[in-house]
């Protein structure tokens, strides 16, 4: 009886600390639905909240399942916390390029996107020396719902901005040499 005890107590194990998982999700509310958090490695907008489970729809439109006791117990990144996220972009140029020239251009299309926000204003510095650019980091902020037109939007509009200004674009070439004999 002993062993069946045991038995049935491990195997109740992860219910009960999903349970117990579930609970404090319930209580802390560290996301709500319609929340687009990062947990557990899975990037997705919270569908359900159970007491066993939390759904979240990702990114490609795949239903993610997370038990809640290894949601309760890890990291979670809520983006829809602030209201407003930072967008991350780089953008490397040629070393013949001007760097205030390189700047002023990626400065006019942030500022003239319409969801690009005023405030916090965007900032485009120099990030590093690569190898084979001159790489600008670049930053505007948008509301959370904005954030991926924004991201695409931008770097279109910066790719061909920069090809407007004869601002050169490096990429890898590849020299093929044939020995002779």
């Amino acid at each position: 009886i002993a062993a069946a005890g045991l038995a049935v107590g491990m195997a109740l194990q992860g219910s009960l600390g999903n349970f117990a998982g579930g609970v404090l999700i319930m209580i802390f509310k560290p996301f709500k639905i319609g929340d687009l958090i990062e947990a557990q490695g899975e990037i997705g907008v919270v569908k359900e909240i159970e007491i066993f489970t939390t759904k979240l729809t990702g990114l490609s439109n795949k239903e993610i399942i997370i038990p809640n006791g290894s949601l309760s117990n890890g990291n979670i990144i809520n983006y829809s916390t602030e209201g407003t996220r930072r967008v991350d972009l780089v953008f490397g140029v040629s070393y013949d390029s001007d760097i205030k020239q390189t700047k002023n251009v990626i400065m006019d299309v942030l500022t003239s996107h319409p969801k690009v926000l005023k405030d916090p204003a965007p900032a485009v510095t120099v990030l590093e020396l690569a190898d084979s650019s001159v790489n600008f980091a670049t930053r505007p902020w948008c509301k959370t719902e904005d954030y991926w037109t924004v991201y695409f939007d931008v770097t279109e509009q910066v790719k061909e901005a920069l090809d407007s200004a004869g601002i050169e674009i490096p990429y890898p070439h590849q020299v093929e040499i044939q020995k002779k004999g």
